[in-house]
């Protein structure tokens, strides 16, 4: 038996219709770009959701936690205040209050006479009497032993002014 046309199909055919037993090419080049696509977008997506940790990944270790905490509820939530809140908070770098509010505090403990808490006052007065006990030639700058001070020790306070207090 001959293989006839229908007198009414056209006798060229397009390059993407493919025979009964034949691989569709158009079919797997575009199962192949759909794949890219998806992933690509995905990768495109993590990457722009991660950009406040990342940003935020150079600052202080709190504020990249909650700027880290802010990303996921806004990935889970799909609550988008969640991300831009994070964005704005690892843009802002804080001030690091704890370096000198710490010297402040150990300046008013030895102004009151108190002993700074045992932790740190161990290791300060070890590397104070290192420093007192070895020779420098340039007395009175940094690192070279203290010039004694000319304030006077402390005052005892009469018992009304301890009640003030």
């Amino acid at each position: 038996m001959t293989e006839s046309l229908n007198p009414a199909a056209s006798h060229h055919l397009p390059r993407f219709i493919t025979a009964p037993a034949e691989t569709d090419v158009l079919m797997v080049v575009t199962a192949v770009v759909l794949v890219l696509c998806v992933v690509g977008f995905g990768i495109l997506f993590l990457r722009l959701h991660t950009l406040p940790e990342r940003m935020a990944h150079k600052s202080q270790k709190i504020q990249f936690e909650i700027v880290a905490v802010l990303g996921l509820l806004a990935l889970f939530t799909h609550i988008h205040a969640f991300w831009v809140a994070g964005l704005l908070l690892a843009l802002i770098d804080f001030p690091d209050f704890g370096s000198f509010m710490g010297r402040i505090a150990g300046s008013v403990e030895k102004i009151a006479g108190e002993k700074p808490p045992a932790d740190v006052g161990e290791q300060s007065a070890e590397v104070a009497g290192d420093r007192m006990n070895q020779p420098h030639e340039h007395a009175g700058r940094a690192g070279g032993p203290l010039a004694p001070s000319r304030r006077p020790e402390s005052i005892q306070a009469s018992a009304k002014e301890a009640s003030h207090a």
